[in-house]
């Protein structure tokens, strides 16, 4: 059932203990600022202003004792825009207190194959995305129930590893 932009927004600050995610998709540039990836691209240093609003309220959150993380899957070589949000967008959150966890499936095979991008908040409420070309948001689902989705996510994890981890080893290659 589609959820509106509204009652999706909503969800973030109205969970009482967590919020997953499950990123599939290699390129979000459609729904991407395009100044600040102009920024990136041309090896300008980060804003101090990039990302805020969400930072602002990853940390409302994360200071309340809620948690938010995510698994983003991938393979390298990373794409470029993989590389602007890992290289700004995760390394910024983190100081925020978000968690990230990446399922490389560079030298395994991809366990959740098929799977779309998801939020599931305090282990009851899901809400699917879909996307169009290069990433661009087209609208979310609230699914019916929670269980399959949870399976997912905790499938994601057991087969990923912590984002600064992969990202010393792997985020200059």
């Amino acid at each position: 059932m589609s959820i509106s932009g509204e009652d999706f927004e909503n969800l973030f600050s109205t969970f009482r203990r967590e919020a997953f995610r499950l990123e599939t998709l290699d390129d979000y540039s459609g729904s991407s600022d395009p100044e600040y990836l102009r920024s990136f691209f041309d090896g300008e240093p980060q804003p101090t202003d990039y990302n805020q609003d969400w930072a602002d309220e990853v940390l409302a959150n994360t200071s309340g004792g809620k948690r938010m993380y995510r698994v983003h899957i991938l393979a390298r070589p990373l794409t470029p825009y993989l590389r602007y949000e890992l290289g700004w967008g995760y390394t910024k959150n983190l100081t925020v207190g978000e968690e990230f966890f990446i399922l490389d499936t560079t030298e395994q095979p991809n366990p959740l194959e098929g799977v779309p991008d998801f939020w599931a908040f305090d282990e009851s409420t899901v809400v699917t995305m879909r996307y169009g070309d290069r990433g661009t948001f087209l609208g979310a689902d609230q699914e019916p129930t929670a269980e399959k989705w949870l399976e997912y996510r905790d499938t994601a994890l057991s087969h990923a590893v912590p984002f600064a981890d992969w990202w010393e080893r792997y985020g200059s290659a």
